[in-house]
């Protein structure tokens, strides 16, 4: 191929890659738009979840309080005592999930994402 009809080929497969090209951006940029969007939305949920357990730990305190005619000192000591039991549960069980061999591209990624959020290099 030469001449007019090579540069016509050409012409045709560089606008059908412009194309492509300014589709592909138009995609990336709603993506981006909705994994920000996603983002807050998570933010927000989760803000509002931790609101919603604050209240729970002080409707809880005022039941055991009020249940068992504690201190309000023995009452708050009763909920850290059920928070911790929570947590050690939660934790083990977190911890059995996370078990297990991972590829070497999941570790390595692992140490670099650890390695930025502590700061060690």
């Amino acid at each position: 191929m030469t001449g007019p009809n090579f540069s016509r080929v050409t012409a045709l497969i560089s606008s059908v890659m412009d194309l492509h090209v300014r589709i592909a951006l138009q995609e990336a940029d709603r993506e981006k738009r909705r994994l920000v969007g996603g983002g807050v939305m998570l933010g927000l949920g989760l803000t509002l979840m931790t609101l919603a357990l604050v209240a729970a730990e002080l409707v809880l305190l005022l039941w055991i309080r009020d249940a068992f005619s504690l201190s309000w000192l023995h009452a708050a000591a009763a909920v850290a005592a059920i928070d911790l039991v929570l947590a050690g549960i939660s934790l083990r069980i977190g911890g059995q999930m996370l078990k297990g061999p991972y590829l070497p591209e999941t570790t390595a990624g692992l140490m670099r994402t650890t390695r930025a959020i502590t700061g060690k290099f």
